[in-house]
């Protein structure tokens, strides 16, 4: 049997279609490998880590107990605009996926026209006469561009990769802005009690002022005994005024991280009662797990914007190859409205293209060289982020281990400076000792209990720090 023209061009260019659809040209991803150590000096017992930052890192922030901070972290999560930003970048990254992935099918469209022409009448008019004509034509195009090489491929594979990259990015812009958030509010708290520590030794400081002064009336102590203790309480009300500043600062931060203008935003003042009861996260006894580093959004970001690089070098070799095509027409055409859609009025067109550009002054060399270029960037800039965070989590690691260490010796230096002043006072209330040793003693005691509210503040800090470098807690 003999198939009509248009079907034996149909299955000669499907022929060719399924004789080249398994060609792709350009590379086939492979991770690049990056250099892991065995295990971190700071934590045993760790493995070698892919990224797999599609796990769940769940509410890390809850571990610390705080209702007023888990408050905040849900506004921050509903309302932060960095986050909104990187949503709707995300948002972008998925329309680019569907914009490619079109390119796998034919293109179709219709057109209608209704034309008016005629002659003149000039001398080479055969009658003389104006000769017009209306033409209705109704006319549906389609074509269709056939990836044999694989260049739409390539090209969907380097947007879900680009889409992946737009998830971690949008990952890590919420743990970076979460962790920001828990920072700044422990600094805020750390302030909030060092203000409430000033409070109540500027009170204890009007006390002893008293005392003195009843001692320089009764004529104990002398009129230099009375100065030293208005100086040291004046000293330590202007060191608790000067704390305003970082608050106000601490909590405009805040307000920006939530999504609310600093006018119209405030954290009630409230002693930290973290610092109170010592509530510090401790680390794991056996170390961190893993897998945990494998969720960090910034490798997994950069190892799929390493695959989208590859893939792009395989789109811009494509071009090298012919570009074979498929164009269908047809429709009606009449110059009666009334009869347009009969069979004798009809017409169609079918038949393959094909198209290579044969000269461009090396464009297609050049695109082909950057492409590789920026796949070598990439893939440069993947394992430096590894070894950064491999770096960070050290340093975070260190940072509690140090300061746990810090704060037990703190513990024990604050017990020695708190006996020293009741020991001092009694001295000078017994008239054994000046008041310059009261002054010194209190001074050194009040550092001292500045600096334990000072390091554990920055053991929070540290182990939201840790927290973050390992893409999320690890619970």
């Amino acid at each position: 049997m003999t198939l009509p023209a248009p079907h034996r061009a149909l299955r000669a260019v499907s022929t060719v279609v399924v004789l080249l659809a398994g060609c792709t040209v350009g590379p086939d991803y492979v991770r690049p490998d990056v250099a892991t150590p065995a295990e971190f000096k700071e934590s045993g017992g760790w493995r070698a880590a892919t990224p797999a930052d599609d796990l769940p890192r769940g509410a890390w922030w809850t571990m610390y107990g705080d209702a007023d901070l888990d408050l905040l972290m849900d506004a921050a999560n509903a309302n932060n605009q960095s986050i909104a930003q990187a949503e709707a970048s995300f948002r972008t990254a998925a329309a680019l996926v569907d914009q490619a992935r079109a390119g796998y099918f034919p293109t179709a469209g219709v057109s209608a026209a209704v034309t008016r022409s005629g002659g003149g009448r000039g001398n080479n008019s055969l009658s003389g006469q104006s000769r017009a004509s209306t033409t209705h034509q109704v006319t549906v195009d389609a074509s269709w561009e056939i990836d044999l090489w694989g260049r739409v491929r390539r090209l969907v594979e380097a947007q879900r990769a680009n889409v992946d990259a737009s998830a971690s990015d949008l990952a890590g812009i919420r743990l970076s802005t979460q962790a920001a958030l828990a920072t700044d509010y422990f600094q805020l708290r750390q302030v909030d009690t060092q203000k409430q520590l000033l409070d109540d030794t500027i009170t204890a400081y009007q006390r002893t002022l008293d005392v003195t002064r009843n001692r320089y009336v009764g004529g104990v102590s002398a009129r230099v005994d009375v100065a030293q203790a208005e100086t040291q309480l004046k000293t330590t009300q202007v060191q608790a005024i000067d704390l305003g500043i970082s608050r106000a600062q601490l909590e405009h931060a805040i307000a920006l991280l939530v999504g609310k203008p600093a006018s119209e935003f405030s954290i009630p003042v409230k002693r930290w009662h973290a610092f109170d009861e010592k509530r510090a996260p401790a680390i794991p006894a056996t170390g961190v797990p893993s897998q945990l580093l494998e969720r960090r959004p910034d490798i997994a970001g950069a190892e799929r914007r390493v695959a989208a690089a590859n893939a792009e070098i395989g789109v811009a070799k494509s071009a090298y190859y012919p570009t074979i095509g498929l164009s269908a027409s047809g429709g009606f055409q009449s110059l009666s409205a009334s009869d347009l859609f009969t069979v004798p009025n009809r017409f169609w067109s079918l038949g393959p293209s094909l198209a290579l550009n044969l000269f461009d002054g090396g464009l297609r060399r050049a695109q082909t060289a950057q492409a590789i270029a920026t796949y070598d960037a990439s893939v440069a800039s993947y394992r430096e982020t590894v070894l950064s965070g491999f770096a960070e989590v050290e340093d975070q690691l260190a940072s509690l281990r140090i300061l746990e260490q810090e704060a037990a010796a703190e513990e024990d230096l604050l017990a020695s400076a708190r006996e020293s002043v009741a020991l001092t006072v009694n001295q000078y209330k017994a008239g054994t000792v000046s008041y310059i040793n009261v002054v010194t003693v209190q001074a050194t005691a009040l550092t001292n209990e500045r600096n334990a509210v000072s390091i554990f503040g920055s053991r929070m800090i540290a182990s939201v720090g840790l927290v973050r470098t390992l893409g999320g807690g690890w619970r």
